[in-house]
């Protein structure tokens, strides 16, 4: 495969992909634009079309503590799909490939033991 061609394909790659989102919402549009029925009034316009007048605060109160449980969850989520193709190439990776992990590995472990000594992992 020559040079000129690989950048083809990610061009092509590129552009069923933008294409792959917007087929959908175009089609929405059309459908709506075409077959939907234009009933505006105050009802239709309102925030809520339930029928059902808001009642009390829309806010609601979450623990922050949910947050940081999700994004550690996060973090070490993502950490997995490093070093899995880390671990399946080892062998055949250079030197400094594995100094590279060796430093994501402790900076990952330097959160976690940040996360435990601020108390975060315990559920209150």
């Amino acid at each position: 495969m020559q040079a000129s061609n690989s950048y083809l394909v990610l061009f092509l790659l590129a552009v069923a992909a933008v294409g792959f989102a917007a087929a959908p919402l175009a089609m929405a549009w059309a459908w709506a634009f075409f077959f939907s029925p234009k009933k505006p009034g105050k009802d239709k316009n309102a925030i809520y079309e339930c029928g059902l007048e808001s009642k009390g605060d829309a806010w609601i109160h979450f623990r922050s503590e949910y947050y940081l449980y999700a994004i550690i969850f996060l973090v070490f989520d993502v950490e997995t799909i490093f070093l899995l193709p880390f671990a399946v190439s080892f062998t055949g990776l250079p030197v400094g490939a594995f100094v590279a992990m060796v430093i994501f590995l402790v900076l990952l472990v330097e959160g976690l033991v940040w996360a435990w000594r601020k108390g975060i992992l315990a559920w209150k």
